[in-house]
């Protein structure tokens, strides 16, 4: 039997300790609950040879087959869903440049996590605010070939913007004229055709007034006695610039903007994180280590990888182990073009060409003296 690890042994020392406070053992019952963890420990170990890969492979796809194929889930406030189930993982595994529904969960440093006031600041903060969310309508005028915004009061205190703001940032357009009359301004772009006048109100619908370009929404909820910031939107460097914003403990579902914040390290927890959870909200039980083997493989070379041709896969020093997963014809061309060899030294293609593949007792060779 191996002997416990170092840091395995401190846990176990740390744990005992503070379950004989609770409970005074006798030293046959420290010693059983002892052999318990070396055996335990010794069972899990990884026999040398075993094809840790394909059991991961198998560990986490097989669970996928149960998964549900398209399913939201409000992120702890109900106005707010993500994206979970099957599409959720393909999602990370593919390494998307954007999750189809980033969200944000922003925790507060003290004094601001216990206000409600302070916390109702710091959300309105983030949430990005246009013309569009605080106007009753936005209409054009085709007579007049002018724009109409009537702006609704409540919205405006509710939001804490001015008139004199919306007018600021409006005059910013080029080429525009306004008249205002009291929560109406008339917006006259000048001598254009009706497409131009359509593009005109839509940049005048996006102009941002406050907040955070990218984040559609934020809401506080309170959790464990302390008030929580969810976002429907996700810009990690902006939130983090902000008074009050605790960044030791401040996340997003976005892999590729925590590798970009954060490095690569956090972006190999955040994989980790988001997959076990994905799994976990559909009832899937699968050991960590096999995640945690999928994050390590792509997050390696110390950038973001996916799954697949356009990464790990298609990087493969085997030709046959490339054109065996996808474009078959093209990389056998491309070999045969260039004269390639390939040493047969992964599980792929010795299956191909039927010899015994390197893993569990295939990894041992013996050289026998005639």
């Amino acid at each position: 039997m191996k002997p416990l690890p170092l840091s395995v042994k401190e846990e176990l020392t740390e744990k005992l300790l503070e379950a004989n406070k609770k409970r005074n053992m006798t030293v046959s019952q420290i010693d059983a609950i002892i052999q318990e963890v070396v055996e335990e420990y010794n069972r899990v170990l990884v026999d040398p040879g075993e094809p840790v890969g394909t059991v991961a492979a198998q560990s986490i796809g097989e669970p996928g087959t149960q998964m549900t194929l398209s399913t939201f889930h409000y992120a702890g406030v109900a106005e707010i869903n993500v994206t979970l189930g099957l599409p959720r993982i393909i999602e990370i595994v593919d390494m998307r440049r954007k999750p189809s529904t980033p969200v944000m969960t922003v925790f507060l440093e003290d004094g601001y996590s216990n206000d409600r006031e302070k916390a109702l600041r710091v959300a309105r903060l983030i949430e990005g605010t246009t013309v569009e969310n605080v106007a009753r309508s936005v209409i054009m005028d085709v007579i007049n070939m002018n724009l109409v915004v009537t702006l609704d009061e409540y919205k405006l205190d509710d939001q804490k913007i001015s008139i004199d703001d919306i007018i600021k940032k409006l005059k910013k357009v080029k080429n525009v004229e306004m008249t205002q009359d009291g929560y109406t301004i008339i917006l006259n772009p000048g001598d254009v055709s009706l497409m131009k006048l359509r593009k005109f109100a839509m940049r005048v619908r996006n102009t941002q007034l406050k907040g955070i370009k990218k984040i559609k929404r934020a809401l506080i909820r309170k959790e464990n006695g302390e008030y929580v910031i969810y976002t429907e939107g996700s810009k990690l460097t902006d939130v983090f610039k902000l008074e009050g914003v605790d960044t030791t403990r401040t996340t997003t579902n976005d892999v590729r903007e925590i590798h970009k914040v954060l490095g690569i390290e956090a972006a190999r927890n955040a994989i980790i994180k988001e997959i076990k959870e994905t799994l976990d909200e559909q009832g899937l039980d699968v050991e960590v280590r096999h995640i945690m083997l999928l994050a390590d493989l792509m997050t390696v070379d110390g950038e973001p990888k996916p799954i697949g041709r356009h990464g790990i896969s298609g990087e493969k020093s085997s030709i046959l182990a490339r054109a065996a997963f996808e474009v078959t014809t093209r990389h056998l061309l491309e070999a045969g073009k260039q004269g390639m060899v390939d040493s047969l030294n992964g599980v792929t293609e010795n299956v191909i060409i039927g010899q015994p593949i390197p893993v569990g007792t295939g990894t041992v060779e013996l050289v026998m003296k005639r």
